[in-house]
């Protein structure tokens, strides 16, 4: 396979720094400095009108800057957006790159008292750092957000909870359906936190209850604390350690809780593998398909709702994303879901049809 590299004006990256007063003194010790990137699109220089805005909302372990630099095999971002307005299938439009990566490998772009205030550092801070920047149409009208995965959710959920500050979104791949969605990670997360127990196990006889002393509730008996401060030491964490580091970040999101060990607690017990059912039910209300009702009428509001999902997705998010788009159906929101034969990985390629659609129905 042959890339060829592009000759058409591909418009021009743009790095900024940010100093956020929000995230300064964040509960995981993260930089309140920012570094973000911004594509201006072809024509930008040489024009005085004002363009749209798109902010790309990377997924879990990603961060905007990881989707401005070179790919092999493939176009990164700015590169296939100048792609698709040089073949006259998107309109031009400025597109912002955040960082809103964390010490938990990122975040869902939500408030958390555990992680930092991410909704209304993209919201109340970059939307105005952007529009002052550069010559945007400053109104929801004309901005929009899209992801993947953890930013596909990042998008659905700021199209149902903020809309006053997004006029369309895009959701590739989002997490929704929390019972497929999470639920089979908790295994190997509990696997993987045993490492880190308090005493070493041998064989013979054992008091459960002894041993699940400390676990009640959803509260850490120090075991998430440990493999934490081992996983920050390590240069190159194993895939089990990040699925685990996936799933806490996760809790840390959704049941944050400031007078819990590491300020968030647990849906599962750490030594029995036992539901919790009041700390899994603070996840359930952060899942998409359960807030379709109750947010009906902002996402009517919304001048475009894209979703798609490969119907290969090792995840299992194309049920969730199936659900969700019956429940926007059944209460009237207009939206364009559409599947692919693909999995969760690999498939930037879905962007040839979300930037387009996001692009029209903000201009």
């Amino acid at each position: 396979m042959t890339i060829k590299r592009v000759r058409w004006d591909r418009g021009r990256v743009l790095q900024l720094e940010h100093h956020s007063e929000l995230l300064r003194g964040n509960p995981l010790g993260d930089p309140h400095v920012r570094r973000l990137d911004a594509w201006l699109p072809p024509g930008y220089d040489d024009s005085k009108k004002n363009y749209p805005v798109l902010f790309d909302l990377a997924g879990f372990t990603g961060s905007g800057l990881g989707h401005t630099g070179w790919r092999n095999f493939d176009e990164n971002v700015p590169e296939r957006a100048a792609r698709l307005v040089h073949e006259g299938k998107m309109a031009p439009c400025i597109i912002v790159f955040p960082d809103c990566f964390t010490a938990l490998g990122g975040n869902q772009y939500i408030n958390s008292s555990a992680i930092g205030p991410y909704a209304d550092y993209l919201t109340r801070e970059l939307i105005p750092f952007i529009d002052s920047e550069f010559r945007t149409h400053a109104s929801r009208e004309h901005r929009g957000c899209f992801g993947k995965s953890s930013g596909g959710y990042a998008a659905i959920i700021h199209g149902m909870k903020y809309t006053k500050y997004w006029g369309a979104i895009a959701n590739h791949s989002g997490d929704a359906y929390f019972d497929f969605v999470y639920r089979r990670d908790w295994p190997g997360a509990l696997n993987v936190l045993a490492r880190h127990r308090r005493r070493k196990r041998s064989p013979g006889p054992i008091n459960i209850a002894e041993e699940a002393r400390g676990t009640g509730d959803g509260v850490d008996d120090g075991r998430v604390r440990r493999f934490l401060k081992n996983l920050w030491q390590k240069a190159n964490p194993g895939g089990d350690e990040i699925h685990c580091l996936m799933m806490l970040a996760m809790a840390a999101t959704y049941d944050p809780d400031p007078d819990a060990p590491n300020g968030f607690r647990l849906p599962f017990d750490l030594e029995t593998g036992e539901e919790i059912p009041g700390r899994w039910k603070h996840w359930q209300r952060h899942d998409p398909i359960n807030l379709v009702k109750r947010y009906k009428d902002r996402l009517k509001s919304l001048r475009g709702i894209f979703m798609d999902c490969g119907w290969r997705d090792q995840y299992h998010i194309h049920y969730g994303t199936r659900i969700l788009s019956k429940r926007l159906r059944e209460h009237g929101v207009e939206h364009r879901y559409e599947e692919f034969d693909g999995t969760h990985s690999r498939i930037d390629h879905r962007m040839d049809v979300s930037l387009p659609f996001l692009a029209k129905a903000l201009s």
